[in-house]
């Protein structure tokens, strides 16, 4: 039954050649641990989105609300202290997996031609992990989450020329309130995500075209 499911997409999109594309390549010999944290970050995006929207059927980004909103998670779903603890200690481990990925690209030189793109696009998204850590942090709306957003707007505002402009932005206006709760929750379900989706299909899309680099002392070899 699979397979004539398989055979049939393959005549028609030629599946084989996808999974062939994406998934029977070559790999570089010596390559080891260091190189699945790109992976590793991938799956926890992953499990990112699908604890996101698992949570976001049941918060309400208004200041009267988000509060009990994830008591609410937490105490009268079933298994919602679990999604919530996979979507809090995710982020987490994910901000830890792409800055390792990152810092293991960088100090394997894999930045360099032709790779300039695929690093370019891992470090904006990186920025956008990062992005993703403080938007989210404000929504359980509790004191620690008012004051560090607090704390970071006010840091922001500190960014030469740009900056009173970007906490305004980031506030919906002079002072944390219902408006930057509901600013939060926007860049962090929507805009935050539209964009982390593209750069990643570019990255991923480079990866597979240029393939991996070899370890550093490999490429020395003749």
């Amino acid at each position: 039954m699979i397979s004539r499911l398989i055979n049939w997409l393959d005549e028609r999109i030629e599946i084989l050649n996808i999974k062939k594309t994406l998934f029977d390549r070559l790999i570089p010999k010596g390559v080891g641990w260091p190189y699945v944290l790109g992976s590793v970050s991938l799956f926890l995006f992953t499990l990112q989105v699908v604890t996101g929207i698992l949570l976001a059927m049941n918060y309400s980004p208004s200041p009267e609300h988000a509060h009990a909103s994830v008591a609410y998670i937490m105490q009268k779903i079933p298994m919602g202290k679990v999604v919530r603890g996979l979507h809090h200690w995710g982020a987490s481990f994910m901000v830890v997996a792409v800055t390792l990925h990152l810092l293991r690209t960088f100090f394997y030189g894999a930045y360099k031609y032709p790779r300039e793109l695929t690093w370019i696009t891992g470090l904006f998204i990186w920025l956008l992990v990062l992005g993703f850590g403080f938007t989210g942090y404000l929504l359980p709306w509790d004191q620690k989450a008012y004051w560090a957003t607090m704390v970071g707007t006010n840091i922001a505002s500190q960014a030469p020329l740009l900056g009173p402009a970007i906490a305004k932005v980031l506030r919906g206006g002079e002072a944390l309130g219902a408006v930057t709760l509901t600013r939060f929750y926007a860049f962090h379900v929507l805009l935050l995500p539209a964009l982390i989706v593209l750069l990643l299909a570019v990255h991923l899309c480079l990866v597979v075209r240029l393939g991996i680099s070899a370890p550093p002392e490999k490429e020395k070899k003749p």
